[in-house]
């Protein structure tokens, strides 16, 4: 599956319409960013339940700003709208499948409970 440009206007709906969302934060001036760039669609095509997304950080500073992205490439797994990776850096293809299959192997209804504790814990 091709990947999706994602913007300010699209990127809410895209992560709340998929079960999961890979995003790659990237920059047309980033040499690494341009380097990974082969590694992530090659990633896309054989993960079609995954829709994989890219952000340009020249273009969407606000989505940017509101991940508190401050070294690019950074990439973002999505899953059932919670982020379950978030780290700065290209990665190897091998490294890359291992996010992927971790993400799709989490238990997410005990993630769910576990951000509802937590959230019960700061709310009262």
């Amino acid at each position: 599956m091709p990947t999706v440009e994602l913007t300010k206007e699209n990127f809410e709906s895209v992560v709340a319409a998929n079960d999961m969302v890979m995003v790659d934060f990237w920059a047309a001036w980033c040499a690494p960013c341009r380097a990974f760039a082969p590694t992530f669609e090659a990633a896309s095509d054989q993960h079609p339940d995954v829709v994989f997304g890219k952000v340009n950080t020249e273009e969407q500073p606000e989505i940017a700003a509101a991940f508190q992205i401050r070294s690019i490439p950074t990439l973002m797994f999505f899953r059932e709208q919670v982020v379950l990776y978030a780290e700065p850096g290209a990665l190897p293809a091998v490294m890359l499948e291992e996010v992927l299959a971790k993400g799709k192997s989490m238990d997410m209804p005990a993630v769910h409970r576990e951000i509802a504790a937590q959230e019960k814990v700061k709310g009262g």
